[in-house]
């Protein structure tokens, strides 16, 4: 997809437009980069100016030029072996750029010779020289290992490629009362579905607007999530109360292909469009917090965990390939600490 970068003065700050297609895919992605933020008057989407985004939307050339005519043939033939598994191509635009930038670093230099330590000198003196963020050298390292198994280099030992120490995050966490005021927020029945779908089945943005009516089987009581991330299908319960709800929706709103439409029949709705509809109900009311979709799903786990759901089924329910991913909401869980009674108590 086609698509520009640019330094611009907005408000007084330098910042960097990215000018594309409206394409739901890309604004995923923009949405996901740290400091982004989308405006109305000019009509795109921007991002701090840091070293790492302009690196990351090629605003300003690299110091080593380009790779060499060897790392753009591999560079090349990664992306024709990743399209052959089928890895979204969102994920392969982000290994193949991560790989260019360790290639162009590496451009004098035979790709069957590198070796485990040119990729720790790669991120002291590329890396941490540019202060790029761990995350940044996080997917440097999921291409380099992805990129290596495939090419298949003698001279490097691809699982002894180490990866940043992670900074350990708790998930946002909203309290029932405040998940409550704001599915009510709304009287518009596709807006309050849709926030009440997102929490009562602890879906991603995504699984949400790619659900078809087809996917709601009233009879077995569930949610049929296809092709959610990771290419897997999953299930989740359907509470009766939000049963009802999606046949008065249906039946005032009769959405054709996908469950919830945009403004023309046929159209999935927008990411930006939901994330408008939230916001609208943070403003309805008085919540001051920077809570995102995301939040409630967060919050429809950790809100299980507290009811006594077993935590194998919280990660089945989420559709989580590891165990480890689902045992941070025991970190933010409240059910165990508020039994524990403060010293201060007894002064």
């Amino acid at each position: 997809m086609k698509w520009e970068a640019k330094i611009i003065t907005h408000k007084k700050e330098k910042r960097i437009a990215v000018y594309f297609e409206k394409n739901t895919e890309w604004i995923a992605r923009i949405k996901k980069l740290e400091g982004s933020r989308w405006s109305q008057t000019l009509g795109v989407w921007h991002l701090p100016d840091t070293e790492e985004n302009r690196i990351r939307f090629k605003i300003r050339p690299l110091s080593h030029g380009i790779p060499s005519s060897e790392g753009i043939a591999q560079i090349e033939k990664f992306k024709q072996w990743m399209r052959s598994k089928r890895y979204s191509e969102s994920t392969l635009i982000t290994y193949s750029e991560a790989l260019k930038s360790f290639l162009v670093f590496y451009r004098n230099k035979p790709v069957a010779e590198i070796t485990n330590e040119d990729v720790i000198v790669y991120n002291n003196e590329y890396i941490l020289k540019n202060n790029l963020s761990a995350s940044y050298q996080n997917q440097i390292v999921n291409a380099l290992k992805l990129f290596f198994r495939t090419v298949q280099n003698k001279s490097i030992v691809v699982d002894t490629i180490h990866r940043p120490k992670r900074a350990k995050v708790l998930p946002n966490v909203l309290s029932k009362e405040e998940v409550k005021l704001i599915l009510n927020a709304h009287s518009n029945i596709k807006h309050k579905m849709m926030l009440s779908l997102i929490y009562s089945c602890g879906l991603r943005r995504s699984e949400l607007l790619n659900l078809k009516p087809t996917d709601i089987d009233s009879k077995r009581g569930i949610v049929i999530i296809r092709q959610s991330k990771g290419k897997k299908d999953r299930i989740a319960p359907l509470s009766p109360k939000i049963l009802e709800m999606l046949r008065e929706y249906y039946l005032g709103c009769k959405p054709k292909i996908w469950l919830f439409e945009g403004q023309n029949i046929g159209e999935q709705y927008s990411e930006y469009s939901l994330q408008s509809v939230l916001k609208q109900a943070l403003q309805k009311v008085g919540n001051k917090k920077p809570v995102t979709l995301h939040w409630l799903r967060h919050s429809y786990a950790t809100h299980l965990l507290e009811s006594g759901t077993d935590l194998r089924y919280i990660q089945e329910l989420l559709g989580h390939n590891s165990s480890k991913t689902t045992e941070i909401y025991t970190h933010v869980s409240t059910k165990s600490i508020q039994q524990i009674k403060s010293p201060f108590d007894d002064l």
